[in-house]
Parts: C-alpha cells; sequence; structure tokens
C-alpha cells in the first residue's frame, strides 16, 4: 500500500490547513482532493488516499472539523487544491472526490468550483448544507454521484430528483443507483467494486 503522510501546509495569504497526502510511485497523472467523512482521517480514507494515489493521483484530504459549513468546505478545498499545483499539478488536472459526508462536500464543490471532475460517493443535505438538488442545479464541474439504496441517507425519489437536478446543468453528470448497497458501499462488496471502477473511469475520462 503506498504510504500515506500529513502535514501542515500555509498559503502566502496566511491560510493553513492539515493536509494528509499520499504521492504515486511513478507519473502523477493530476491531482485529488479527497473530501472525508464525520469522522475525520480515518483509516479507511487513509486507504482511499492511498488506492488512488496506486492509480497514478496525487491525493490530499484537507482535514475537516465535525460537519463544516459550506463556506469552511470550500475554504479547505482551495487551500488543498492550491497545495496540489504547488506539487505540479495542472490546473486542467484537478479533481474531487468524497464519500458520505464528504459525498455532500464534493457536490457542493462541484457546484462552486471549475475543476476537471468531480465524484460524490454517498452523502445527503444536513443543517449546515443545502437540499443536494438544490446544489446540483449549478453544477459547474463535471459530476458523478454513486448512491446506495439501502440504509435511510436518501430514498430512490430524492436520488431521481438529484439526477434530474443535475441533468439541468451545463456540464457532463452521472447519477447511479445501487440497490443493494448503503451509502458506505459496505453491505454489498460487488457494488463497491463496481462503484470505486465508475469513479476511476469518470476521472480517466475527465482529467487528461
Amino acid at each position: 500500500m503506498t504510504e500515506t503522510h500529513t502535514s501542515h501546509y500555509e498559503r502566502e495569504d496566511g491560510r493553513t490547513i492539515d493536509l494528509t497526502f499520499a504521492e504515486p510511485d511513478n507519473v502523477v497523472r493530476g491531482g485529488l482532493v479527497v473530501l472525508h467523512e464525520v469522522g475525520g482521517i480515518t483509516d479507511g480514507v487513509r486507504l482511499l488516499i492511498s488506492s488512488l494515489a496506486a492509480e497514478g493521483w496525487l491525493a490530499a484530504a484537507p482535514h475537516l472539523d465535525g460537519e463544516p459549513t459550506p463556506d469552511a468546505i470550500l475554504g479547505a478545498t482551495d487551500i488543498a487544491l492550491a497545495w496540489l499545483v504547488d506539487r505540479g499539478v495542472q490546473p486542467d488536472l484537478l479533481g474531487v472526490v468524497g464519500f458520505d459526508l464528504g459525498g455532500t462536500a464534493a457536490l457542493l464543490v462541484a457546484a462552486n468550483r471549475k475543476l476537471g471532475a468531480a465524484v460524490s460517493v454517498g452523502g445527503q443535505g444536513g443543517a449546515a448544507q443545502p437540499a443536494l438538488s438544490d446544489i446540483a442545479a449549478d453544477l459547474v464541474s463535471p459530476w458523478l454521484g454513486l448512491y446506495g439504496d439501502a440504509g435511510d441517507e436518501l430514498s430512490a425519489a430524492e436520488v431521481e430528483k438529484l439526477r434530474e437536478s443535475a441533468a439541468g446543468s451545463r456540464v457532463a453528470t452521472n447519477v447511479v443507483r445501487y440497490p443493494g448497497a448503503n451509502h458506505r458501499f459496505d453491505a454489498d462488496p460487488q457494488a463497491a467494486v463496481e462503484a470505486w471502477q465508475r469513479t476511476l473511469s469518470w476521472f480517466d475520462a475527465h482529467l487528461r
């Protein structure tokens, strides 16, 4: 497994953030900001970062506290994107991916920042965020949403509403539902593998 590291990053304007990241062993294909779930930088998040690096992506997760506000999510993402550019990643090869709460955060970023690609795996609206379908109406980055029907995160009707809202934007979008999967995609291994491949294919198609 590709090793992860944590560092403190400070911008020239004084903004700072802690980042956990992993670098590819060979050529860097692009850079991905990884937005984590409520539990912070867990072993699962480190595994995700390492797995993305193994696929050739310089992956970095900004450390977010609790359930951050939209402004906090966008600010942390901006600093992480700047870190990736400082590491030599071209601006058109930048993307964002998030799981659970991070999935909602990735959708928010895709509606407010023009990036090469974005992927959300699970997630739902919360007290600090607008409804997902409202966010999706304003997408400016190509966005893939992957949602499990099992569990209490989003109903099938809510996912379909999200799909319709995203389809009205002017960028490429796709929303996929998995009847046997929950929001963490750990209830159905086959769905988890398929969702992972869709994620990689989305970045392959849009970051090149």
